[in-house]
């Protein structure tokens, strides 16, 4: 598959969830949890444990995209992608871990805070920019950051819930970056995966059209 169909299915389903765990143990079953939901873009970020062994484990999923997330450098992006990662997400933005993923042709999302480092990760060719943290600055920065530059696509990360989703979606994000409003760490450490599909299909459905 071609880094533009890649692409193109990471911006169809609208939500990325990340898993960033002090244990491996759960997230093969957390991960099923959330596709059951209506996730389709898992990343697990590479301060897991065993963070590229859970990422190929997520490839026996049937329709579910795993990715890699808080890569710092092309060699934990290439590592992360032999292991299976379809996509690449950074924290901040690196020339050479986007061309380290465009060469094994997946889609990179990298982040960016400021207007000068959201054009710079798109002048570097990033696929998606990823406005980090989000959370700090909000709504209403996104949208002024947006104005000047419509042309660049941008997926906000943190503070991502069902309850503002569709406002982020409505406002111009490709898609958006979900973690704490899914991984809520008391259920995990219950294993209450169940309320987990329930929590990822409020956010699928909130998105919908």
């Amino acid at each position: 598959m071609t880094r533009a169909d890649l692409l193109h299915k990471l911006l169809l389903t609208k939500i990325i969830a990340i898993i960033r765990l002090s244990e491996s143990e759960p997230i093969f079953e957390l991960a099923k949890a959330l596709h059951l939901g209506g996730i389709k873009a898992i990343e697990i970020t590479m301060g897991t444990p065993n963070a590229l062994v859970e990422i190929n484990k997520l490839s026996q999923i049937g329709g579910l995209i795993p990715g890699a997330g808080s890569v710092m450098d092309a060699k934990t992006a290439q590592a992360a992608i032999e292991a299976g990662a379809q996509f690449v997400v950074t924290p901040v933005s690196k020339p050479e871990v986007i061309q380290m993923a465009h060469q094994y042709e997946k889609p990179i999302l990298s982040g960016a805070m400021t207007p000068s480092e959201i054009l710079q990760a798109y002048e570097w060719g990033t696929d998606v920019v990823k406005l980090f943290p989000a959370t700090n600055f909000g709504l209403s920065y996104f949208k002024a950051v947006k104005a000047p530059m419509p042309h660049i696509p941008i997926m906000p990360t943190g503070g991502i819930t069902a309850k503002n989703a569709a406002e982020w979606i409505a406002n111009g994000a490709v898609c958006l970056g979900v973690g704490s409003s899914l991984m809520n760490k008391k259920l995990v450490e219950q294993r209450d995966f169940d309320t987990i599909t329930v929590m990822a299909k409020a956010i699928t459905e909130s998105i919908k059209n």
